[in-house]
């Protein structure tokens, strides 16, 4: 039997440091009363996760506690059993990406798109945001067709339809967007060969994307951005270590504000991929900084 305060200030004392800097969040309602679970429901908490990623790090703690006999405070949770994650080889499972897609570049337009590509950038994504329905066709189809010949992997972000009409490599979709799909619709998604990238913002959403084993999974935002309104707050390096030991049977990208400056720590996590956006569409010579970020991806 343990001591759920006891085994929460011992789970403190290991992992303060690595998520240094998150204000607490209230302990949900607990659904178990377990006590390793309670522990790490306070722990978690305590360490600025969020409601529904502190109950997924607490219940992973308590099946790990199941699994080995022991609640290991000085342990973080990273085995995707507990988390329950699909077993290798994967039920369901898109088509596969490359390990490791590199420096990923995310584009506001065809031209941009293509200009990377040819420049050198492996991966690119056609993020084009219109409410004509025949602008983004043709959007989309520009970007496949400037790809061509280039090596460049083209993911398109958020028109699934349009990008399998178009021919594209893949296509990449937020929470809220893989959430909106119907079982037919997923199901058509993937018939069509099309890889998946998912955006994920913490556990819970990881967990959420797993189910559907997507080609790569994106995880941020790692450090500010200005780009779009983030329902979550920045993750950070800390947390994108432990994301990416939970998922490293997925290529994983990391995304959200980095700069060629944070490219070391980023990449000494583990991650296979880095996404910018402002590091090259901003920059004053948008194909010497590609040429910067892909060699320290090196």
């Amino acid at each position: 039997m343990h001591d759920t305060t006891t085994l929460a200030q011992a789970i403190l004392s290991h992992h303060a440091a690595p998520f240094a800097g998150f204000a607490p969040e209230p302990v949900p309602t607990p659904t178990l009363q377990d006590p390793v679970y309670l522990a790490a429901l306070q722990a978690c908490s305590q360490l600025g996760f969020i409601a529904h990623d502190a109950e997924c790090l607490a219940r992973a703690w308590q099946a790990r506690a199941l699994r080995t006999g022991s609640a290991q405070p000085e342990q973080w949770p990273d085995e995707p059993q507990d988390f329950g994650l699909q077993r290798l080889p994967r039920a369901q499972q898109f088509a596969a990406c490359p390990e490791r897609l590199g420096l990923y570049a995310v584009l506001p337009d065809a031209q941009w798109v293509g200009r990377m590509a040819r420049a050198g950038v492996p991966t690119v994504q056609l993020r084009f945001k219109s409410d004509d329905a025949r602008a983004i066709r043709a959007e989309v189809q520009a970007a496949v067709e400037t790809v061509q010949g280039t090596g460049a992997l083209l993911f398109i972000n958020d028109h699934w339809r349009d990008a399998i009409d178009a021919g594209a490599y893949g296509i990449h979709l937020g929470q809220e967007d893989l959430d909106a799909l119907t079982a037919e619709e997923l199901q058509t998604l993937h018939r069509s060969g099309l890889r998946l990238g998912v955006s994920t913002h913490g556990y819970a959403e990881m967990v959420r994307a797993d189910a559907v084993g997507p080609s790569y999974i994106a995880m941020g935002a790692v450090f500010p951005t200005t780009l779009k309104k983030m329902a979550t707050a920045p993750q950070g390096v800390g947390r994108l270590g432990v994301y990416a030991r939970l998922m490293r049977h997925y290529p994983q990208v990391a995304i959200g504000g980095i700069s060629a400056e944070q490219f070391p720590t980023v990449l000494a996590t583990g991650v296979g991929s880095v996404a910018v956006v402002r590091a090259l569409v901003n920059a004053p010579d948008p194909e010497a900084s590609a040429a910067e970020l892909m060699a320290l991806m090196r």
